[in-house]
């Protein structure tokens, strides 16, 4: 197990990609976060899940492996059972660009034509549910596959998987408040079930289909439900700007529907030039409702970061859209605290956080005009000067809500500290860095004092 204090995005240490994040208070008071591990750039997800759990939102544990694909027995065995999946026949905006898509139907292909042996038993996303004692997580595969393993304990490991009768990616499970249990998968159009009391069946003749679909809610993947006072949310990857960056609800006075599309609770666009999609889930702790969503970094797809935002819920139901923001679950940062700048919330440009060979990271690739934002910072008296650690050269514009405070023309790598001015004063304000004539330009942290 691995230990940690931390309460700024991303949430967890370097080293540690979770994506897909289903956050649950357990019956110990503790917040369980189930999600994907990313661990390669040429592929989602890995073979291997770790639960990452919290007493209080600031001290972590990452728990040791809490279960394999490899242990899933009908993974590539021809003779297990199979599901209908996506009707790729009917015709949604997503499936004609994906069909129109050669590369991406290039590669469907030659994953579909490997010996079953070969493919690599990847674990996508999951969810994960306490009933009577037992602890249930559910699970897809790549070759939409969905199951469900056992455990006495929230951190695994779990045990005797068992495929359940559909197919489909990204399940999720709920029970509600009269103790009948939910399950929900899907992608473009969802669909959902009663589980039978066991948990780990239900009956295919029951399926209720396409509860949210991608052009009445634009709804693309990632399901996740949650009751608030008498509402149901249903919360997914949402397509409505054009590709699944956003985390989006719809909602229903009954767990099956129908379902009302309400808007973006989160977006991830500009986390990294390559972002495309998201998945999370809503979750209350200690009476504060939290956005758990994640960012993509290295300039790929992949290598997804778990991060955490606050949200508000209005009394007419309604959840107010949140940016994404480098602090999280903490405070503005302070005068003379370190930001780092893998914890750049928003970049534009060619601009992206990438490790520096040494176990850290910084931001690079950087291309003349490109923009990096941290949010917030503490400025109740203003500041006098910032330090910036940095390699490479170019000019570096420092702004704070779009005033612009201070320049520097770096010129070698170290530290380079900046007189700001003085009158710019406000409480929770943006950094904004914008790049100018940069030559192998990164920047490794910003200090303002």
């Amino acid at each position: 197990m691995e230990y940690f204090k931390n309460t700024h995005n991303p949430i967890l240490p370097l080293s540690h990609h979770v994506p897909d994040s289903e956050a649950h208070v357990m019956p110990d008071g503790k917040l369980y976060i189930y999600g994907s591990y990313d661990d390669r750039s040429d592929v989602y997800c890995s073979e291997k899940y770790h639960v990452i759990s919290t007493p209080d939102l600031e001290e972590w544990t990452i728990h040791e492996v809490s279960f394999e694909g490899a242990k899933v027995p009908w993974f590539g065995d021809p003779k297990a059972k199979k599901y209908p999946g996506i009707d790729w026949s009917k015709p949604t905006p997503f499936i004609q660009k994906m069909l129109s898509n050669m590369d991406m139907a290039a590669e469907k292909e030659k994953f579909e034509q490997q010996e079953e042996a070969d493919k690599p038993a990847l674990l996508f996303a999951p969810d994960c549910i306490y009933r009577d004692g037992k602890y249930y997580l559910y699970f897809c595969m790549p070759d939409d596959s969905e199951g469900v393993a056992v455990s006495k304990s929230p951190t695994g490991p779990f045990e005797h998987p068992i495929q359940l009768p559909c197919s489909g990616i990204d399940p999720a499970i709920f029970l509600d408040d009269d103790g009948q249990a939910y399950y929900y998968w899907g992608q473009l159009f969802s669909h959902g079930v009663k589980m039978n009391q066991d948990m780990v069946s239900f009956d295919e003749t029951q399926i209720v289909h396409d509860l949210v679909t991608e052009e009445e809610h634009c709804f693309h993947e990632g399901s996740s439900m949650r009751k608030i006072r008498d509402t149901y949310y249903y919360v997914y990857a949402d397509m409505e700007r054009g590709k699944p960056t956003s985390l989006g609800y719809s909602t229903s006075k009954s767990p099956l529907g129908p379902f009302t599309y309400r808007g973006i609770i989160i977006d991830n666009d500009g986390c990294d030039p390559a972002s495309w999609n998201n998945h999370g889930s809503l979750e209350c702790v200690n009476g504060q409702w939290y956005v758990f969503y994640h960012r993509c970094s290295r300039g790929v797809q992949q290598y997804r970061r778990l991060c955490i935002e606050p949200i508000t819920i209005n009394e007419d139901g309604s959840i107010n859209e949140v940016k994404m923001t480098s602090q999280g679950l903490g405070k503005p940062f302070e005068p003379g605290e370190i930001i780092y700048g893998y914890q750049a919330c928003a970049l534009t440009g060619k601009i992206y956080i990438d490790i520096d060979g040494k176990g850290s990271e910084w931001l690079t690739n950087i291309s003349h005009r490109d923009t990096a934002i941290f949010r917030y910072i503490k400025n109740k008296e203003g500041f006098l000067e910032a330090i910036l650690n940095t390699q490479g050269s170019g000019r570096i514009r420092i702004f704070l809500d779009n005033a612009e405070v201070g320049t520097v023309h770096v010129r070698k790598d170290g530290l380079q500290k900046v007189p700001l001015k003085t009158n710019v004063v406000g409480s929770d304000q943006e950094l904004k860095l914008i790049f100018e004539n940069p030559k192998e330009l990164k920047v490794i942290s910003v200090v303002l004092n």
